[in-house]
């Protein structure tokens, strides 16, 4: 089977692009909008609509593979690729990557992704991260409509892995409406939430982490006042490094901060995702480190997660090898090529560290599916619902692919034990 052609359109993703830097510097919330002038280059406003790019691969018997092109929420820092936008990059797909893509044989999806993953531009630089996402998401259903297989059971079988025969823990998000979408996840009976969007001191984290603390408490009697008998979900919180900023990156004092928050919780899980932001891979790394430590010392049952600075599969790599932290997340656009996506999870696994496949909020629907089959094929410890911050929509897209795909394996299973 070969590819013929690639038609790239434009589309819109399940969020919004945000300026984090002029949020975390106060940019003042205007309805849905934000008041102020954006810090982050390429951005026009604190909050834009977010992008995205649909690659088609036309095949040779008239079949279409799809991948669609998406970068995360918080776009442009932390070591980011810059703002993605369709009006930029479109033009650049047709210059640099269609010609490249026409008349290829689709064979095996690991060795084309990686040759599509580490492509260099005629200006020598690599990729935008979100068209390496896209072209790659498009290659591997590509190789699954050549070979009539899902696309969880080409991972599985290029990577040597196990598909899973049960869901994976799917973690929704609420976004500011933290209370009101809190309830829709405990409604769904979501094994992981909320991500509640900790991302600034004054107003959702509180002066002395008052307010944080009360959302913990209210979160743990919600569970059980809406929940059914043997519902205890984790609680997973995204602070944005707004925790180091109260405690002026004091291992002590955070550790004590957090032991808190766990109290708060109990008998539920809490996981803590960017408790800080050391402004550098290296420091974030050992800031990490030393707080686990400090922890673990004191027995604080709080589990930390990587996610500034940690972007690259080699990144992740290091976060994992130093033993910062007890889960990583594995923000799937920041990766590039999905192939790193694969490889990041099983790294993690088998170094004993969570691996949390996660993403962001402004993906679309495609990309969604096409994470749950390497969900699927991986096994990691969680995958986030995506896209959008309504909770019910992008779990709906998570967990029905995951169904769909689970009947479709286990029916082909039973079918081949019959033969």
């Amino acid at each position: 089977m070969r590819i013929v052609d690639l038609i790239a359109s434009a589309g819109v993703t399940g969020f919004y692009f945000d300026d984090q830097k002029a949020i975390k510097l106060g940019a003042e919330g205007d309805g849905f909008a934000y008041k102020g002038d954006p810090v982050t280059p390429g951005f026009t406003a604190v909050r834009q609509k977010g992008e995205s790019i649909s690659i088609m691969l036309i095949l040779e018997d008239g079949q279409v593979a799809y991948g669609d092109c998406a970068a995360v929420q918080y776009s442009g820092v932390g070591g980011r690729d810059p703002l993605f936008l369709v009006e930029e990059y479109i033009p650049l797909i047709h210059r640099e990557v269609a010609p490249k893509l026409r008349g290829r044989e689709i064979t095996s999806f690991k060795k084309l992704a990686g040759e599509f993953d580490t492509l260099v531009q005629s200006d020598g630089r690599r990729l935008h991260t979100a068209i390496r996402y896209g072209v790659t998401q498009a290659i591997l259903d590509a190789v699954a409509i050549s070979q009539r297989k899902t696309m969880a059971e080409v991972i599985a079988e290029e990577y040597g892995t196990t598909l899973a025969k049960q869901t994976i823990p799917i973690f929704t998000q609420t976004g500011d409406e933290r209370y009101l979408n809190a309830d829709k996840c405990i409604l769904k009976r979501a094994q992981v939430l909320p991500h509640g969007l900790i991302n600034n001191v004054e107003t959702k984290l509180g002066r002395n982490g008052e307010k944080l603390l009360e959302y913990v408490s209210w979160l743990r009697k919600r569970v059980f006042e809406l929940g059914q008998p043997g519902y205890f979900p984790t609680l997973h919180i995204d602070v944005y490094g707004t925790i180091g900023m109260l405690f002026n990156e004091e291992p002590g004092p955070m550790a004590a901060y957090l032991g808190e928050l766990a109290q708060a919780a109990e008998p539920l899980k809490l996981r803590i995702e960017g408790p800080m932001d050391a402004g550098s891979k290296e420091g974030q790394i050992q800031a990490l480190k030393v707080l686990k430590n400090e922890m673990s010392a004191k027995n604080i049952p709080v589990e930390i997660v990587a996610d500034e600075w940690c972007n690259t599969l080699e990144d992740i790599k290091e976060f994992v090898d130093a033993k910062s932290c007890h889960m990583v997340q594995i923000k799937t656009p920041d990766l590039g090529g999905i192939n790193n996506i694969i490889e990041a999870v099983l790294y993690a696994k088998a170094h004993g560290v969570g691996a949390y496949l996660g993403g962001t909020c402004n993906e679309t629907e495609r990309s969604s599916q096409v994470c749950v089959h390497i969900a699927l094929a991986t096994q990691p410890t969680q995958i986030l619902a995506k896209p959008g911050m309504g909770v019910d929509e992008g779990y709906m897209i998570t967990y029905n692919e995951m169904q769909r795909t689970l009947a479709l394996l286990q029916a082909r299973k039973k079918a081949a034990q019959g033969r």
